[in-house]
C-alpha cells in the first residue's frame, strides 16, 4: 500500500488568507511529479486524499467551525482530524504564539481508519492503533485514555491534549468542545512510533512505601521528604532554604513491575512525569500531581535541556533502525519485527505526526524551531504536522514534558 502524504503550512492574522497559502502549497506538491524513491511509486502525486490533518494555533481557535467548513469546501470527501495548540510544528518549523496553521493530506484507503469523537464512536471498528486528541478539562481523562487503548490491537495511541489560552478545541469531522476524538487506523497502516522525556533523574527510583492519593509519606521506608532534599543535596533540617531548587524538580512515576528504574537514566515509555506540588516539613511529605500508590516507583527528576536533545535524537535514530530491520513486513506500533536486509530508512517514511510539550519547542531547545530542526535532521525532508500540547499521549499513558512521535510508513 502507497501512502503518498503532501504537507504545508502557513502563518497570517487572517486564517482565511494562511489556509489560502497553504492550499496553493498542496495545490503545487499535487501537481508535481511523484518522487519514485520517496513515495514509492510512478506517476504524479494526485492521488485523492482522503484523511486531512489540520494543527492551529489558539489564535484561530474562535474560527475553528468556520475554518473545518472552509477545508470541507476546498477538499470535498476529506475527513479532518487535529486540534489546537498553543504552537504548531511543521518539518522543521514550529510556530508558537503566532497565528499560523499546518495541514497535511494523506491518501489512505477509507477502509483502513476510521474517525471518531463523542457523537461519532468507533463502533465495531478493527482498530491496531490510534491518534488521539482530548481536552485536559475532561473528568476521568486518564482512565479514558487507558480504555481506549485497550481497545485497539496493539494497545499502542499516541497524540496530545489541545492547549488554548482561550477556546480549548478539537477536530474529528466537527470542531468538539471536550471530550476525546481522533482517527484509529487498521494494522495495513504501518507506524512506527516514540516517546521522548526530556527530563533527567537525579537519582534512582525509589518504590514508594506509604502514600495517600497525592501525597507521598515515605520512600524505601525513609520519609519521602528526606530522600528528595537528600537527592538535591540539600540540608534536610532546613528545606524551605531549597524551595527555590524544589520548584524547578519534577517527579517520575512508573507502576511497580516497570523493569530499568533501579539506575538513574532516561525515562522510559512507563514513567509519567508530574509536578511536585508541595511538601509538608512536619509531616516529611511530598504531594505530587497524580493519584500515588504504594508499590509504584518514584524518581525525582529535573527538566534539561540537553538530556532532550539527545533523547529526541536517541528516539529518532530508533525509529530509522527499526524500519532498516524490516524491509518486507509491516512495522506495527509496538511490534518488533524480525530482521532483514539493511536499506534506506527514510524512503520508507511517508509522514510523520509529532506533538510536543507545550513547555518545549525551540526556546528549551535552544533556539527557533530548533526542536523541529532536530527530527528533520535525523528523519529527513518528510511531510510532518503537529502541535504543540497541554498534555501528551502515548501508549496508553498520559505525559508531560514529553514529545511522542509517530511515522507512517510505506513499504
Amino acid at each position: 500500500m502507497t501512502l503518498p502524504f503532501q504537507h504545508a503550512h502557513a502563518t497570517h492574522p487572517d486564517w482565511r488568507i494562511a489556509l489560502s497559502l497553504a492550499a496553493a502549497q498542496l495545490d503545487a506538491q499535487r501537481d508535481a511529479p511523484l518522487d519514485r524513491h520517496r513515495r514509492g511509486g510512478g506517476g504524479r502525486a494526485a492521488d485523492a486524499p482522503t484523511l486531512g490533518f489540520v494543527y492551529v494555533t489558539d489564535h484561530y481557535a474562535g474560527d475553528a467551525d468556520a475554518l473545518l467548513d472552509a477545508l470541507r469546501r476546498r477538499w470535498p470527501g476529506v475527513a479532518w482530524v487535529g486540534a489546537v495548540g498553543v504552537g504548531v510544528a511543521a518539518g522543521g518549523v514550529e510556530y508558537i504564539d503566532e497565528p499560523a496553521l499546518v495541514l497535511m493530506l494523506a491518501a489512505l484507503p477509507r477502509e483502513s481508519f476510521r474517525v471518531f469523537s463523542g457523537a461519532q464512536p468507533l463502533g465495531r471498528f478493527d482498530a491496531h492503533t490510534a491518534l488521539v486528541h482530548a481536552d485536559g478539562t475532561t473528568p476521568d481523562l486518564a482512565e479514558l485514555i487507558a480504555e481506549l487503548a485497550a481497545r485497539t490491537g496493539s494497545g499502542y495511541l499516541f497524540g496530545g491534549l489541545a492547549s488554548s489560552r482561550g477556546a480549548v478545541v478539537h477536530f474529528a469531522d466537527g470542531a468538539w468542545r471536550g471530550g476525546l476524538s481522533g482517527v484509529a487506523f487498521t494494522r495495513d497502516v504501518a507506524l512506527v512510533s516514540r516517546v521522548t522525556q526530556g527530563c533527567q533523574p537525579v537519582a534512582p527510583a525509589r518504590r514508594v512505601t506509604a502514600a495517600e492519593r497525592h501525597v507521598v509519606r515515605t520512600l524505601d521506608g525513609e520519609p519521602a521528604l528526606d530522600c528528595l532534599l537528600r537527592d538535591l543535596g540539600v540540608d534536610p533540617r532546613h528545606p524551605r532554604s531549597a524551595l527555590a531548587r524544589i520548584r524547578t524538580t519534577l517527579v517520575g512515576l512508573s507502576d511497580g513491575d516497570v523493569p530499568g528504574l533501579a539506575r538513574a537514566g532516561p525515562f522510559g515509555v512507563d514513567t509519567r512525569v508530574r509536578h511536585l506540588v508541595g511538601i509538608d516539613p512536619a509531616e516529611r511529605a511530598i504531594a505530587v500531581a497524580d493519584v500515588v500508590e504504594p508499590g509504584m516507583q518514584l524518581a525525582f527528576c529535573q527538566r534539561d535541556a540537553d538530556a532532550a536533545r539527545r533523547d529526541l535524537v536517541r528516539i529518532c535514530a530508533e525509529i530509522r533502525e527499526e524500519l532498516g530491520a524490516d524491509a518486507t513486513q509491516p512495522v506495527a506500533a509496538a511490534g518488533v519485527p524480525a530482521a532483514a536486509a539493511p536499506f534506506d530508512a527514510a524512503s520508507r517514511i511517508r509522514g510523520a505526526i509529532y506533538v510536543s510539550c507545550a513547555g518545549r519547542g525551540g526556546p528549551h531547545f535552544g533556539g527557533p524551531s530548533a526542536e523541529l530542526q532536530i527530527v528533520r535532521r535525523a528523519l529527513g525532508d518528510v511531510p510532518l504536522a503537529g502541535f504543540f500540547a497541554g498534555g501528551e499521549i502515548g501508549h496508553r499513558h498520559l505525559y508531560g514534558y514529553t514529545g511522542v512521535l509517530t511515522v507512517f510508513v510505506g513499504r
